[in-house]
């Protein structure tokens, strides 16, 4: 795992791209602790840096930025590609005469890509990555990301010069930086608690979306970006002439299988490396799998919470102990969490409000000091219908359907000017045209105070993504809501969030359920059995993952409530040193100051949360901005 920067057409002096580099580099060096370098090309119009978390080849043979062999092309690259000795193989035969000179996957995917070019090489990875490659023949760059973008990427221009970094911060540390704060970010940020790919809180700064290659021709003023995989159309051939023929049993056999091979896959290391283990089902079966292909106890790491309402730790001892891990727990007091609360700005270096960050960086502090590498159990809620938001709004949607749209949305519009939050929340579903817009609405929990806080009402409207599957009934609405989770809160809330903490720590995490033979396999099987009625009639979630699991944990040690991976917002804001320390800030808000949310908004905001209660988590959304804004602007 590793850090990536580097700017282009830029009239610096060689002196001061150097110095530049190395300063960006240093902003980065959290990602990357162990080495670090940079290339500046002899034009002098491309500079590449690089910080490296050595995890595989830990000699200089795999130190970047590399050239390839035929002196062609420099590549930076942040990321792990699982299936490198499949590809090294290909290569053998393809190009016999290749001198390599180590094992590090970075080599590999160079001379992949040198010889089959991009598009082709990265269809062939199952990994993660970002990266950047410059072809000193052509002087073109080309960006790339990974399929459901697990590895993050930032561009975009300053002053006229093409900037790139793993890290927004480390953008900033460019000379001259001064791009103006993107007020339509802000408000999408106040919506859904992150601000959405492609945009950043910065105007012309962007985040390359997964899946897509991004290139730039010299003098480099704008890019062509051009997909090398499509998610969307790879769940509608699921939906369609991919989709699962057999039993629920033979599915459950076949994810047993596939999610095992891409666990082993994934345990390739020259460093040691463990697994988070919360307790919950998606953490627990990427752990059983683990420990079944591993002869050593497998190490397993979680945290625990003095407040029982929240703690797992107890459980997750039980599995640990059932399927003999090297099990380590670190109960956390409540100062513990809140001390980490003013870091959260620094660690995520965009505003960014989900607050499992707090024990998510704390459980990757805690990995980091026996392992460097980790593995996660994150993405079965989105492919495997675990979030109850997906039956709560197949309910609503049942409810609201048979009610003709001429006599349902303009009762919506009616109420929809009620400060009352469960009637403005009741508006938005009533006006919902689809499943997309109710599965909006019923997931981002819309309250009259976003609107009072912005002063503007987002555009509403959402694409019906698979429509005509539904309507042919090739998909179902749960396929739809799943899907959408996977190409928006998946890559920019859930994979921000274990990046960025892991990061933080100079962890690396791996998430074996984004294997594409995994995603090929969840997006082919039908909804019922993922949401499946149990015998007592009530749905259960995750139905085909809790059957492989319960094949190595007995089913009474996981059947008990989900508690989720969350601090206590509402008690937290309501008293106590994090209430004392918002309302410090909150008070002489900045932000409203220089006019990027109201202050009457904000005022009304806080009056009403220590009245009622309500909107603790847009409350806490204002509050970690207003925390960005200070540290950062």
């Amino acid at each position: 795992m590793c850090g990536i920067a580097g700017f282009c057409n830029t009239h610096m002096n060689t002196d001061a791209k150097r110095a530049a580099i190395l300063a960006m580099n240093e902003r980065m060096i959290h990602r990357g602790p162990d080495s670090g370098d940079c290339y500046i090309d002899e034009s002098g119009s491309v500079v590449f840096g690089h910080r490296r978390l050595s995890i595989r080849d830990l000699t200089e043979s795999g130190s970047q930025p590399m050239r390839s062999h035929n002196d062609r092309y420099v590549m930076i690259y942040n990321g792990e590609i699982y299936n490198a000795s499949e590809i090294k193989e290909s290569l053998k035969k393809d190009v016999p005469d290749t001198e390599w000179r180590g094992t590090s996957d970075t080599e590999i995917l160079l001379e992949a890509i040198a010889q089959y070019g991009m598009d082709k090489a990265l269809t062939l990875t199952k990994g993660m990555f970002a990266l950047a490659v410059y072809d000193r023949d052509t002087g073109s760059i080309e960006f790339a990301r990974d399929r459901v973008g697990e590895k993050p990427l930032y561009y975009g221009h300053v002053h006229g010069d093409l900037v790139f970094a793993s890290d927004l911060d480390v953008i900033r540390a460019y000379p001259g930086f001064d791009n103006d704060i993107d007020g339509v970010a802000l408000n999408e940020y106040l919506r859904y608690g992150f601000i959405p790919a492609p945009k950043t809180v910065y105007k012309d700064i962007f985040k390359l979306v997964p899946g897509t290659v991004l290139k730039f021709d010299k003098p480099y003023p704008e890019g062509k970006s051009r997909p090398y995989y499509d998610l969307c159309n790879e769940y509608v051939k699921g939906c369609t002439e991919g989709r699962f023929k057999g039993s629920v049993i033979e599915a459950v056999d076949a994810l047993e299988e596939t999610l095992k091979a891409a666990v082993k896959s994934q345990l390739v290391s020259d460093v040691p490396i463990g697994a988070f283990l919360s307790g919950g089902i998606d953490s627990s079966v990427c752990v059983a799998l683990m420990q079944s292909v591993c002869k050593d106890p497998v190490k397993t790491f979680t945290i625990g919470f003095e407040d029982e309402k929240y703690d797992e730790s107890k459980d997750s001892a039980k599995i640990a102990a059932h399927l003999g891990t090297d099990h380590t727990c670190l109960t956390i007091s409540e100062k513990e969490l809140i001390d980490v609360v003013p870091h959260m700005a620094e660690i995520f270096t965009e505003p960014f409000a989900d607050s499992s960050q707090i024990p998510t960086y704390l459980v990757s502090k805690l990995a980091k000091s026996k392992v460097t590498v980790s593995i996660s159990g994150d993405a079965g809620d989105e492919l495997f219908a675990g979030y109850n938001t997906y039956w709560k709004t197949a309910g609503l949607y049942n409810k609201l359907k048979p009610i003709p749209g001429f006599a349902r949305i303009p009762v919506g519009r009616m109420l929809s000017g009620s400060n009352n939050n469960t009637l403005y929340r009741s508006a938005h579903c009533m006006q919902s045209k689809n499943i997309a817009e109710l599965h909006e609405s019923v997931c981002y929990d819309m309250t009259r105070m976003t609107r009072d806080l912005t002063g503007d009402r987002l555009a509403y409207e959402q694409e019906y993504i698979l429509g005509e599957q539904i309507r042919n009934g090739s998909a179902d609405i749960t396929d739809e809501m799943m899907l959408r989770d996977m190409l928006r809160y998946h890559p920019d809330d859930i994979l921000v969030k274990v990046d960025r903490a892991g990061m933080a720590v100079s962890l690396e995490n791996r998430v074996p359920m984004l294997d594409k033979d995994v995603l090929d396999l969840a997006f082919s099987l039908p909804a019922e059995y993922k949401l499946r009625k149990g015998e007592d009639g009530n749905l259960i979630s995750k139905y085909v993952l809790k059957e492989v699991l319960y094949r190595y944990v007995p089913k009474d040690i996981m059947d008990r409530p989900k508690k989720g991976f969350s601090v206590p917002l509402k008690n937290w804001l309501q008293k106590g040193p994090v209430h004392d320390f918002a309302w410090d800030i909150l008070t002489g808000s900045k932000l409203s100051t220089d006019g990027y949310i109201d202050k009457a908004g904000l005022d009304k905001l806080m009056r009403r949360f220590m009245e009622s209660g309500e909107n603790a988590s847009l409350l806490w959304s204002v509050f970690v901005l207003e925390q960005w804004y200070r540290r950062y602007e």
